[in-house]
């Protein structure tokens, strides 16, 4: 299972073209891949038309899903925020770090295009594609 993140998803519906949304576009309907909570709302929440929303939402709802936060995931994504900022990196925004935590915690790998989880994978050992 592989999670992918929404800066992969909206530059995949965009359209814009890069290694990893050729692997995305690629591996659709061939590779297991999982379907979040917080990347979904990340995803659906910038489409202006209701035509495109509706299309992405149902496109992405066939994709499995597991909600990535509870109580426990929120304590760990906090404990390793604090982990990295005593290590001097202070990540731009906390649902990248439950985003990160939760592949972390269940062993998933990470498709993204974010500079946020790079020291989630250096540090952290964040699985990344």
């Amino acid at each position: 299972m592989i999670v992918v993140d929404s800066s992969v998803w909206i530059d995949f519906f965009n359209g814009k073209r890069t290694s990893q949304t050729d692997w995305l576009d690629s591996a659709l309907g061939n590779t297991p891949i999982l379907m979040g909570d917080l990347i979904l709302a990340e995803v659906l929440q910038g489409f202006q038309s209701e035509r495109d929303f509706r299309i992405a939402g149902d496109l992405l709802s066939r994709l499995p899903f597991m909600p990535m936060v509870g109580q426990a995931l929120a304590l760990e994504s906090a404990l390793n925020y604090r982990f990295l900022r005593k290590k001097g990196v202070t990540l731009r925004k906390t649902i990248d770090v439950m985003i990160g935590t939760f592949c972390i915690h269940h062993r998933f790998p990470l498709l993204h295009d974010d500079r946020d989880f790079d020291p989630m994978a250096k540090i952290l050992g964040l699985e990344v594609l």
